[in-house]
């Protein structure tokens, strides 16, 4: 838990503090000031007896016992303070906002850990250092602003930023968001974005605690971590949004498989929010946008209706909501027909509503009464109005507000004219509502919100496996990819359905094998990594002088050690794979197989265990779903088998975390089976 000395202080001192409100020391003090902070406050300046009209002290030696110490002073300094206050004046809440610590160098990260561990000694708590520090309802323990309003209902923001931090709050704050805390790590030297969320997690009581939590992250040091506290806190009722940054991967990444190609570590970044419920974002404008959406009511639907006055923009917001999957149902009928006689001629109702710019605040009140209580088909409400600039529009504003305090159906307040209404926008913000400016920002930002999952179950059962067989192949094995029979072997423990296969090193075996088997076959090399490429597959082989043929062919091809003799199948190409991925744990993937993965990239990634409804989750929402549906006569892939194969890996990896990179490509897949003709395996202990 976190030191209530820090979150809840009776006594701040800001060691560091001074008159010049152009610096850390001077400007987080007068924050303090402002704030009116209830409780004691002191300044340590080592020259003046008074700083911003608080007593100063000389030296920490000086101090009456304080709760909580905001540090702004040079990092070579900062040691002895904390060492003193934490011995002599029971301080146990800390922020070190100054800077030269383990973002600097080797030295500064020794500084770092000593610091941690002084204040470990005594169960205290640490943000930073090199952060702009913490805000809450109890003290402003920021040195930046704009220090947005306050309220217990408002948003939680945890950054490992502080400089965007200060850009997050500056996008959200104009459009009427609220804040309930603000959380800077910095260098996260003993408290980052995980432990504050466990911290929130723990304390969390729907109706009472800040609904929303927002996250800007650069580093993800415990997924683990993250996923539990984020999982159980929207499993609660609360919502969260993320920036993870740094996705990319700069230059080409070194891998021998499909897998290890595709599963990079932005990926598992995304299979783990969508596991947890989190909604990601990738830009400040958008997780404040993302925050406001959450800010309303919950609609039970995909289906808007967008109410307008304006065509294009209510064009571009259907496109958006189109385009992310959202529904504009389209109104008709003798209530509509109603409703369009109470609207001026050249009206139209069909959805989008247009009233035209003519339109009054009256007409708007209609237009909503009937779409929360005539249009049954309509879950939620967009309403875009502006203006020229020719009236005041305060009446629309105030309507607008009246109704979002009685509508049961979400109102989304669209008010792009940020200029010529600017007053009437501040009056309805003031009313304590949010505004959307920019309907495609807005429209992008439902759409991921609705359409990211809710979390998975904590208790994930996976298939039963043969474990034993598995730790027997696995415990014997070095570093490097498994032969053909240890493959096979994994397969068979884990329950997963491939094609009867064996690896023969003369052609009289594989005579024998399709005397056992029958025709048609497949012959593959052993060796080398990519079959395909050195034309080391051979399809539908038919007969003997075929076999003959085409193994001295297969095994005078470069790094061929062996011939891989199969049975031939027929079905739609899949591909399922496994990556480790560092602390993530392993991550499953699954999409088209053969060279389709090569060329489309459609991929679906969940992280292991993987449940029953991402395994489906994971189907149903490829690119290509329609070709495993069966498209056009052709006949589909059993998707129940394909869902248990996937989980079926999931357990697999469980029991084997040895396995760095997996893959089955292809399977083979249609209504009857899935079954896997080509796979390898890699090991790394």
């Amino acid at each position: 838990m976190i030191n209530n000395k820090l979150l809840n202080p009776k006594s701040v001192v800001v060691v560091g503090g001074s008159d010049d409100i152009t610096k850390p020391g001077g400007k987080i003090l007068k924050n303090l000031i402002d704030g009116h902070f209830a409780g004691n406050l002191y300044v340590v300046n080592p020259k003046l007896d008074e700083v911003q009209g608080i007593k100063s002290y000389r030296s920490v030696e000086e101090l009456p016992q304080t709760d909580c110490a905001i540090i702004a002073i040079a990092a070579k300094y900062c040691l002895q303070s904390v060492e003193v206050l934490t011995s002599q004046k029971e301080t146990r809440g800390f922020i070190i906002l100054s800077a030269g610590f383990s973002e600097e160098n080797e030295e500064g990260a020794k500084l770092e850990d000593k610091i941690v561990e002084t204040i470990n000694n005594v169960g205290g708590s640490l943000i930073g250092p090199n952060c702009v520090g913490l805000l809450n309802q109890t003290y402003n323990g920021i040195f930046t602003t704009p220090i947005p309003e306050l309220d217990e209902q408002g948003v939680d923001f945890i950054s490992g930023s502080g400089a965007t931090a200060v850009f997050i709050i500056e996008s959200a704050v104009p459009k009427g968001l609220r804040f309930s805390s603000v959380y800077s790590v910095g260098n996260s030297a003993q408290i980052g974005v995980e432990e504050i969320l466990k911290h929130l997690d723990e304390t969390y009581e729907h109706g009472k605690s800040a609904p929303v939590k927002i996250l800007y992250i650069e580093n993800i040091d415990k997924p683990d971590m993250l996923y539990k506290h984020a999982s159980s806190l929207i499993r609660k009722g609360a919502k969260i949004a993320a920036i993870k940054a740094g996705g990319s991967e700069a230059g080409s990444r070194a891998a021998s498989s499909h897998t290890g190609a595709l599963a990079s570590s932005d990926v598992a970044v995304n299979a783990l929010f969508r596991k947890a419920g989190i909604v990601r974002c990738y830009g400040r404008d958008e997780l404040a946008t993302v925050a406001s959406i959450f800010m309303h009511p919950i609609a039970k639907g995909k289906n808007v209706a967008i109410i307008t006055h304006a065509g294009g923009p209510a064009v571009m917001l259907t496109d958006s909501l189109s385009d992310g999957g959202l529904n504009i149902p389209h109104i008709e009928g003798a209530k509509a027909d109603a409703l369009l006689e109470k609207l001026y001629p050249g009206s139209s109702v069909s959805n989008p509503i247009d009233f035209l710019a003519t339109g009054t605040a009256e007409q708007l009140g209609d237009i909503i009464d009937a779409c929360e209580n005539d249009f049954n088909e309509i879950d939620a409400m967009a309403v875009i109005f502006g203006s020229p600039g020719l009236t005041s529009v305060y009446d629309v504003y105030d309507l607008l507000d009246e109704k979002m305090k009685t509508c049961k159906k979400p109102i989304y307040p669209i008010l792009p004219s940020i200029i010529n209404v600017k007053d009437e926008i501040d009056h309805f913000i003031a009313k304590g509502r949010i505004n959307f400016p920019d309907e495609v920002s807005f429209g992008n930002a439902l759409c991921k919100v609705v359409n990211t999952p809710k979390p998975q179950t904590d208790n994930i059962v996976l298939p039963k496996i043969d474990k034993n067989k598995i730790r027997q192949v696995i415990d014997k094995a070095e570093n490097g990819y498994l032969s053909p029979d240890e493959v096979f072997t994994l397969l068979d423990a884990a329950g997963i359905d491939r094609a009867y296969e064996r690896v023969v090193e003369n052609v009289e075996d594989a005579l024998a094998f399709a005397n056992e088997f029958g025709f048609p076959l497949v012959m593959k090399v052993v060796g080398p990594v990519h079959k395909s490429d050195v034309g080391g597959v051979v399809l539908n082989v038919k007969d003997e002088e075929t076999i003959r043929r085409e193994f001295v062919r297969l095994m005078a091809i470069k790094d061929t050690y062996a011939v891989l003799m199969g049975e031939m199948l027929s079905g739609t190409e899949v591909f399922i794979g496994a990556k480790r991925e560092d602390k993530f744990g392993h991550m499953v993937l699954a999409g088209l197989g053969g060279i389709f993965i090569e060329v489309f990239h459609d991929v679906n990634t969940s992280i292991s265990p993987v449940s029953e409804d991402e395994a489906e989750f994971m189907i149903k929402n490829l690119k290509s779903y329609k070709i495993i549906e069966g498209i056009r006569g052709q006949e589909g892939v059993n998707q129940d088998v394909m869902k248990e194969q996937i989980r079926r890996i999931s357990a697999l990896v469980e029991a084997a975390p040895e396995i760095f990179e997996m893959d089955l490509n292809p399977l083979l897949g249609n209504s009857k089976y899935v079954k896997a003709v080509d796979a390898r395996i890699r090991i790394e202990k």
